[in-house]
């Protein structure tokens, strides 16, 4: 009866040990792995700041003294997760050694009062009380100033942009004379990487202090790409209020020596003209005896360029409208990358009522961009109460039924 009890007991702690090894084993391989140069081509990291957005803190500053941090270490709970990514590499991982920098080791922890500091030198005590005495227009004219830094990872082979802060930002919610700031920061020409910050919540200097990886990037192309910065301000309710955006060409941009702080100021977006929406050419002709109303969307030409890169995608929404009530709606397909496009796209709608005296069509010229959303180049409205071309067109298609007519027509504001 004995000897049964010993094997078993040695069985079982076989067993247990044969599974503790096997469990040890891929802890190992997975540790491994992680190690490894990440496959995907953007990374994304947040430095020294909580992964819950509850727990953010939105007037942490750029370069704080030490004795603020460990007052803000102090306070916050400690059952919160953080990420101490400051000290990290690219990957996540501790670096035994320090990375070598284009100016002196005390580069690192320059404040935003050192960007300023540059600037300042040249500037006399007469010049600056005449800046204190700046008109309010002038002053609202002020859309503040972008911190960055730039660098490039010749071991990585990787791109970083580091968004450090803005400062001076006008109030865009006229209730609180506050904003709700994020940036948007696209490469161009390609318009390839979009990415976006946080949203900071109620300031006008928000310290952002993310950082952007861009993997697979040559080194020699990088005099031929541009850097697109768009400072927006977050709103719940509608659409997004646009502070105003920094354009940086990197051509003439010496990134071999190490990281290179820079800062700019923030200026107005570059909005289109309302005279220069460019033209679309519209087909219509209406069926009496079925009762129906054939729209040909032929082509557009002269479509302003929607963003700094000069190219639009643009592709057209229709809308009929019947008493002012949209009944029906249609759209082309995109065109890529052209201010003269060819659609050549037919449609048919079924008119619900004798005539088209209630009936008014509306063509919506869009620009497709997956990062954000779709933004209107021009509008073109046709029916018995439009204006110009629109009336003209419509009353053609009223008195020559089933006759095809297409006529060329100026786009408004969006």
């Amino acid at each position: 009866d004995e000897i049964p009890t010993v094997v078993g007991i040695f069985s079982a702690f076989g067993l247990v040990f044969s599974v503790s090894l096997f469990a040890w084993i891929c802890c190992q391989r997975k540790s491994s792995k992680s190690n490894k140069t990440p496959p995907y081509k953007f990374v994304h990291v947040l430095k020294g700041v909580d992964i819950y957005p509850e727990n953010l803190n939105s007037k942490k500053k750029f370069g704080a003294d030490d004795k603020s941090e460990a007052k803000n270490k102090s306070a916050m709970p400690k059952n919160s997760l953080h990420l101490d990514l400051e000290k990290r590499d690219l990957n996540g991982n501790f670096p035994k050694t320090a990375p070598k920098m284009q100016s002196s080791p005390d580069l690192e922890n320059l404040s935003p009062k050192h960007f300023s500091e540059r600037k300042k030198d040249s500037v006399s005590p007469d010049s600056l009380k005449s800046i204190a005495s700046l008109s309010s227009e002038e002053k609202q004219d002020k859309l503040g100033t972008l911190f960055f830094s730039l660098e490039y990872n010749f071991e990585k082979k990787a791109f970083v942009v580091d968004i450090k802060e803005a400062r001076g930002l006008p109030a865009m919610d006229e209730q609180s004379m506050t904003s709700d700031p994020y940036i948007k920061m696209t490469i161009l020409p390609e318009k390839k990487h979009k990415v976006k910050t946080r949203v900071l919540r109620k300031t006008l200097d928000p310290a952002f202090d993310e950082t952007f990886t861009f993997y697979g990037i040559p080194y020699s192309q990088i005099q031929d790409l541009t850097l697109h910065f768009m400072i927006l301000s977050f709103d719940r309710f509608s659409r997004d209020d646009v502070i105003g955006e920094v354009l940086i060409p990197l051509a003439g941009i010496e990134l071999s020596e190490g990281r290179l702080l820079m800062d700019r100021e923030i200026i107005k977006r570059n909005v289109r003209k309302s005279s220069g929406r460019g033209e679309l050419l519209i087909s219509l002709c209406y069926q009496s005896t079925t009762n129906t109303l054939t729209v040909v969307v032929l082509k557009a030409r002269h479509l302003p360029k929607s963003d700094v890169s000069g190219l639009s995608d643009p592709y057209v929404k229709v809308n009929l409208y019947h008493a002012k009530k949209r009944i029906s709606k249609k759209k082309t397909h995109v065109k890529k990358c052209t201010p003269n496009a060819v659609f050549n796209e037919l449609f048919v709608f079924d008119i619900p009522c004798e005539g088209l005296d209630d009936i008014s069509i509306e063509f919506l010229v869009l620009d497709s961009d997956r990062g954000s959303r779709n933004e209107v180049i021009g509008r073109l409205t046709l029916g018995s109460s439009a204006e110009g071309t629109g009336g003209e067109h419509w009353k053609e298609i009223c008195e020559y039924p089933r006759r095809q007519i297409a006529k060329w027509h100026m786009l408004c504001d969006g």
